[in-house]
């Protein structure tokens, strides 16, 4: 076992056996099912430019954000990984991992993106964080692409700010509100009742250019 701040991994006999269930046990940093606590606990996430800054309105650090959480999440149950991956020597490798506090933060940050983050831009973001995920697990923090990839993200979360509001329970983590003043959400666009201000009218011009080249193309498999 390897500890670090974010997650813990675990390596023994049964992790080795991908048909095995991991059974867990007292020395994990997540409750197993009957250890797991019964009521659920609701926190509030702040972040400011993508970073988290407070929890429940107290400032925290990331570090400090993460160890909290950690410690609120795996009492909940939440925060175990099992999985099969590829290491970068080419083996495939059976890996249990605990992250409770970092896997809570990651899903509030990716719901506050999801009302902040225009939509190409989050686009392009999820393939740069899979691209950037492999460069760490590769152990490639210091190379040229990284510190790329590294400036993206941070223009990339220059609207990030806002609060995230999520109940922990039953091994899972589940965000139930959002606030942002830089959100782009609005209800008015939204909303599908007598106060939508979004002009119907549009769709239709909208749906002949979109599926125009589907179109030709169907024609064109139909003379074949």
């Amino acid at each position: 076992m390897h500890d670090t701040e974010q997650r813990t991994p675990k390596e023994d006999t049964v992790t080795e056996r991908v048909v095995l269930a991991y059974p867990g046990g007292l020395d994990t940093s997540v409750a197993i099912g009957w250890i797991a606590e019964r009521t659920g606990a609701e926190v509030v996430i702040s972040f400011e430019r993508g970073v988290p800054v407070a929890l429940d309105g107290e400032p925290v650090t990331v570090l400090q954000a993460i160890q909290r959480l950690g410690a609120r999440a795996g009492a909940q149950g939440v925060g175990r990984i099992d999985l099969v991956e590829d290491r970068l020597v080419g083996i495939k490798s059976r890996e249990v991992y605990e992250a409770p506090g970092a896997l809570a933060l990651i899903t509030a940050h990716q719901e506050l993106e999801n009302v902040t983050v225009e939509r190409e831009l989050a686009r392009y973001k999820r393939q740069v964080e899979q691209r950037w995920g492999e460069l760490v697990y590769d152990g490639l923090w210091f190379s040229p692409l990284k510190r790329a990839l590294d400036g993206f993200v941070e223009e990339a979360s220059r609207y990030v700010t806002g609060d995230i509001r999520m109940t922990l329970h039953g091994g899972r983590a589940v965000v139930t509100g959002r606030r942002s003043g830089q959100s782009l959400y609005d209800f008015h666009l939204a909303t599908y009742d007598s106060g939508d201000t979004f002009d119907q009218s549009a769709a239709q011009g909208f749906i002949e250019i979109f599926g125009l080249s589907s179109k030709m193309a169907a024609r064109r498999a139909a003379r074949a």
